[in-house]
């Protein structure tokens, strides 16, 4: 059976930021990377679906929302897949941060928190995916435009 391209990576290797994680025709799949695998800081639960309830809304409202296919979380518990469609990373990265950003100024409540929008709307915290999106949008201002990940 053919392995699959986020299985060929060497996970001891990656270090949180972001990265291509394979390119089909016009369809780029990033890894967000928030976490170091296999190092036994994980994302919780709570921490995982706010975070994605966040910034899934924000990045498909935001400037290319048009172009976002998926967003949504590792079952590793260590970071997201955003896939987009005809977009050069640079742009995905700006949207990436100002998404973040908006999560750190937001204080409402959690996007889809009611039971009528989720399968599990009771586990969703705003403080939680703002401390998780500090962490990472501190590693993404210091990204130098390198998309790959470290051989």
């Amino acid at each position: 059976m053919k392995r699959i391209a986020s299985f060929s990576v060497d996970h001891d290797k990656i270090l949180p930021g972001m990265y291509i994680s394979r390119i089909d025709g016009d369809i780029t799949s990033f890894d967000l990377r928030t976490r170091v695998p296999n190092k036994g800081s994980y994302m919780d639960n709570v921490t995982m679906h706010s975070v994605e309830h966040m910034l899934a809304t924000l990045l498909r409202n935001g400037e290319i929302g048009q172009h976002v296919i998926y967003f949504g979380p590792m079952g590793c518990r260590t970071g997201f897949y955003l896939l987009t469609r005809d977009l050069a990373p640079e742009a995905v990265l700006q949207a990436l941060i100002t998404a973040l950003e908006q999560v750190l100024a937001h204080t409402g409540a959690v996007f889809g928190a009611t039971r009528k929008e989720c399968g599990n709307y009771l586990e969703l915290d705003l403080a939680a995916a703002k401390t998780e999106c500090a962490a990472y949008l501190a590693v993404l201002k210091q990204h130098k435009g390198d998309f790959h990940y470290a051989s």
